[in-house]
């Protein structure tokens, strides 16, 4: 029997702003601005693809985003758009203002000291992560983050480890992982495809498809304990990547 919708899911940007302004936004990289009533800075992010970032945005369904980041969609007014080069002077552009505005919403990338990224690059069915000031041109990078990067890489460190490896479990897990201490470079090695398309969704802020696809992955007799590790490091991300 199929469950009919009888109230669709609120959307205050698409009411605010309209169907338009998604449908007109570039499909090239570059940052966002939102502003809220007094024009006061909300919000800086950056995009791949400023109109495929923005389309996130468009619905905030109560039950899938974190409070946090449902009261800066409430309070946004208007958004401002700003075309880069590229990637990586878009990466460039959002780190200026974060240091120099600390926007309200934002958490990363707001401190004066030394910058620090989470990086991490794919090779066949290898994933390497790790977590640097300067990142390597071969390198996909998050951030600036600050001491959060680490805390951040040890749950996907985790979480990682149960998708490509659920019949281990936290008693195989390398030395020192389960508590963050990773070394310089975590590399884990999957069975199967998707893995490093799963890590772009975490990234480009689809987490609930990246959790979908861990918990998808975990073992059906998983011991309450590792359930309760997992369901802690999702929920964590979840928050964090929600409103970066």
């Amino acid at each position: 029997m199929t469950q009919i919708l009888l109230f669709r899911d609120p959307s205050p940007l698409v009411d605010r702003l309209g169907r338009d302004f998604f449908r007109q936004l570039p499909e090239r990289p570059g940052i966002y601005l939102m502003r809220g009533a007094s024009d006061e800075l909300l919000y800086v992010g950056k995009a791949k693809n400023l109109r495929q970032r923005l389309g996130h945005y468009r619905v905030a369904n109560p039950d899938r985003m974190p409070r946090r980041h449902l009261r800066l969609l409430r309070a946004v007014q208007r958004i401002e758009v700003q075309e880069c080069e590229d990637e990586r002077s878009a990466l460039e552009r959002e780190s200026q203002l974060l240091r120099t505005l600390k926007p309200k919403f934002n958490r990363a990338g707001t401190w004066p000291g030394t910058p620090r990224f989470l990086a991490w690059k794919t090779e066949g069915n290898t994933i390497e992560l790790t977590v640097t000031a300067t990142p390597g041109a071969d390198w996909k990078a998050h951030g600036p983050m600050g001491a959060g990067a680490r805390h951040v890489r040890a749950a996907l460190v985790r979480l990682l480890w149960f998708a490509s490896a659920p019949e281990r479990g936290i008693a195989q897990m390398p030395a020192g992982w389960f508590r963050g201490r990773c070394g310089d470079v975590a590399a884990l090695r999957f069975p199967f495809e998707g893995a490093g398309a799963s890590m772009e969704n975490l990234f480009a802020g689809h987490t609930d498809q990246f959790a979908a696809w861990v918990l998808g992955k975990g073992a059906p007799d998983m011991p309450a304990f590792e359930k309760t590790v997992l369901e802690a490091d999702i929920e964590f991300l979840t928050d964090y990547f929600a409103v970066e």
